[in-house]
């Protein structure tokens, strides 16, 4: 029951930073400010209060629609907030309670953000990979015999995007894929780093082609969702896959 109560209390948490994460998604493209402006419906311009702000509830009690002008408000903004909570739990149950854990959650967020701007504009803001290189440098800091296997996850992935960048002259890569597995290799190292990209390639491989024959998609894809999804992939169950795959060769 104590167990239960700590894992409600997390996702609650989850939710609230989800609604700015909510914020982020909708400004950071535009080059809007995310801590000064106040949240207002996108149809009539009205300035949300405090109980329209409330984390999945406001939307339920208001039937997805602007108390003020009856628009529909965008599914986005539940499905943020409750996808943050629920990846607040999942990381806190696969990874243990730790401080270690609270970064790895900023983390997880961070990486929501740059997967729905990069799914809805192909870019990946250079401010959101700037904030994960931030965190996998505080995250080296607290455990600094990290450093060498951190420093080499740094190059390992993002060093072979790279080379694939100029030989297609960017074409077949993106330089924001480029810089957030450089951030990534900070953070996870240059093992579970190398992981994460067979992982979100695998992921991209298979939700893409299904896309292309459920929604008629085109061949052109968004790639950092799926290396965000083999990044938190690596972050649950990194230790775990490596170790495995290396009993397979010793």
């Amino acid at each position: 029951m104590k167990t239960t109560l700590i894992y409600l209390i997390i996702f609650l948490y989850g939710t609230v930073i989800g609604s700015f994460l909510n914020v982020c998604i909708l400004r950071i493209p535009k080059g809007e400010s995310i801590v000064t402006d106040r949240s207002h419906c996108l149809q009539c311009g009205y300035r949300l209060r405090w109980f329209d702000l409330i984390p999945l509830f406001s939307y339920l009690l208001l039937h997805g629609k602007c108390r003020q002008c009856k628009q529909p408000i965008s599914i986005q903004y539940p499905l943020v907030e409750a996808g943050n909570g629920l990846l607040w739990v999942l990381t806190f149950w696969f990874c243990s309670f730790s401080w270690d854990t609270v970064l790895l959650c900023a983390v997880v967020s961070v990486l929501l953000v740059i997967s729905v701007i990069d799914f809805r504009t192909y870019e990946i803001p250079i401010s959101l990979t700037l904030c994960l290189t931030i965190l996998a440098g505080t995250r080296l800091l607290l455990q600094p015999q990290n450093w060498l296997t951190c420093l080499l996850g740094a190059g390992a992935v993002s060093g072979m995007l790279l080379i694939l960048f100029l030989l297609t002259s960017g074409r077949g890569m993106g330089g924001g894929d480029i810089k957030l597995m450089a951030a990534a290799g900070l953070l996870l190292g240059w093992k579970p780093v190398l992981l994460s990209l067979f992982v979100g390639c695998l992921y991209g491989c298979v939700i893409h082609i299904t896309r292309m024959k459920l929604t008629k998609e085109g061949h052109v894809l968004a790639f950092g969702p799926y290396l965000a999804m083999g990044i938190v992939t690596a972050i649950w169950f990194g230790e775990k896959l490596v170790g495995w795959y290396l009993t397979l060769f010793l």
